[in-house]
């Protein structure tokens, strides 16, 4: 009766479009068994935002079946006003850390205005005008990838200017277990923002209703918030992501390897950015000589100086772990830190200061350093996460793992 409604209020262009976009989406979800992501649910959300102006944080993987989602809203004649783009950029193709300018985008003539360059948080001015923010990118549930905190921002500033935010949901990839240290807040920073453990376990809608409502945003504000849910997801079904969320994330194994491998960016260990296969191997040019080895290169929109660039690394290759794995042995895995650190004869340099960041406590750190077991690690985290649980479960929109 909803999708009815809706159509009825559109004009025969609009009306066509609508529903040719919703029976190729029901026709294509039958046929392959697919998730439908909440930018899927057209029907769902087209009667939030007819008649308002839009602006729209996205990127690469802000799809809906082969068509973006900007360029899809423009066909039913949404009033798009303006792109806001995250780390990597609109369309996806920067580089990990590479600061981003304001511009226009080629295909649609839109202003994207950057949120990984000059500010990370819209000015007043950014937003004047905009009725309605909508945020649609594909996280992978980690604390430091910084789409979630790109989110927080533009709530706060939605919060601040009276704006209405509404999130399209994704499913997690690794939404199927919670686990690492929980932020302290001493260290937050881009990569952390609140006291949630390394891997959450939340999809971008969770992660905003618990951040909205525990009065983690700036002076505690709240800002109007709406989501529209995935269809037929929870939180124990496996999710193979339909585009790769980053440019050195390029596939299922590299996604679950991250909560593990990320770690090492804080070290003077390489996780192979600079070759085909980042965050599914570790190395460096002093690690023991083990069958493997790999030579980072410059590779444009990708890794443009990786570390060791030109230098042959020794290292563990993990490429052939099969999705299974995962999902049965749902956790990080510290033995492989732990083996690089013990592995690596300058101890004193082996950790840097945004180790700490990453891990959100000096408590890791000073573990290993010491020659704390996996096992005694992972105790150390049991309480902190036993309350982030109760605190996370209030916010859940699927059934849990």
């Amino acid at each position: 009766m909803l999708i009815m409604n809706s159509i009825m209020k559109q004009n025969n262009f609009k009306k066509f479009l609508i529903i040719i976009i919703l029976l190729l989406g029901i026709f294509s979800h039958e046929l392959r068994a697919q998730v439908r992501t909440g930018a899927d649910c057209t029907e769902v959300y087209m009667p939030l935002i007819e008649g308002k102006n839009i602006a729209i944080v996205a990127n690469h993987t802000s799809m809906i079946e082969n068509t973006h989602l900007v360029d899809s809203l423009i066909s039913l004649k949404v009033n798009v006003v303006k792109i806001f783009g995250p780390e990597h950029g609109f369309r996806g193709d920067n580089s990990d850390g590479k600061l981003i300018e304001d511009g226009i985008d080629q295909h649609t003539g839109l202003p994207v205005i950057s949120l990984y360059g000059a500010h990370r948080k819209p000015s007043k001015e950014n937003l004047k005008g905009i009725d309605l923010v909508i945020f649609d990118i594909q996280d992978v549930g980690l604390r430091f990838y910084t789409f979630i905190s790109t989110m927080q921002y533009v709530m706060e500033a939605c919060a601040e200017y009276g704006i209405d935010f509404l999130v399209l949901d994704r499913p997690n990839p690794n939404g199927f277990f919670i686990d690492g240290p929980v932020l302290e807040t001493e260290y937050k920073s881009f990569v952390g923002m609140q006291p949630v453990p390394v891997v959450h376990g939340m999809t971008v809608a969770e992660y905003a209703r618990m951040i909205n409502e525990e009065g983690w945003l700036e002076k505690g504000i709240k800002c109007k918030l709406n989501w529209v849910k995935c269809e037929k997801w929870d939180h124990r079904k496996c999710y193979e992501l339909p585009v790769n969320p980053s440019p050195n994330l390029p596939n299922m194994v590299s996604i679950h390897l991250y909560p593990s491998l990320c770690f090492f960016e804080g070290t003077i260990m390489s996780v192979g950015r600079g070759t085909d296969f980042p965050f599914q191997v570790y190395g460096h040019p002093d690690y023991p000589n083990s069958g493997f080895d790999y030579t980072p290169r410059s590779i444009p929109g990708v890794s443009i100086n990786p570390k060791y660039l030109g230098q042959k690394c020794n290292g563990v290759d993990l490429q052939k772990f099969p999705d299974d794995f995962f999902h049965d042995n749902a956790g990080i895995v510290l033995e492989w830190l732990i083996d690089a650190y013990n592995q690596m004869e300058n101890k004193d340099a082996f950790f840097n200061k945004y180790f700490l960041k990453l891990a959100g406590t000096k408590k890791l750190q000073e573990q290993i350093e010491k020659g704390s077991s996996s096992l005694a690690i992972r105790s150390g985290w049991k309480k902190d996460l036993q309350k982030f649980q109760k605190i996370r479960k209030k916010y859940l929109l699927y059934r849990d793992f």
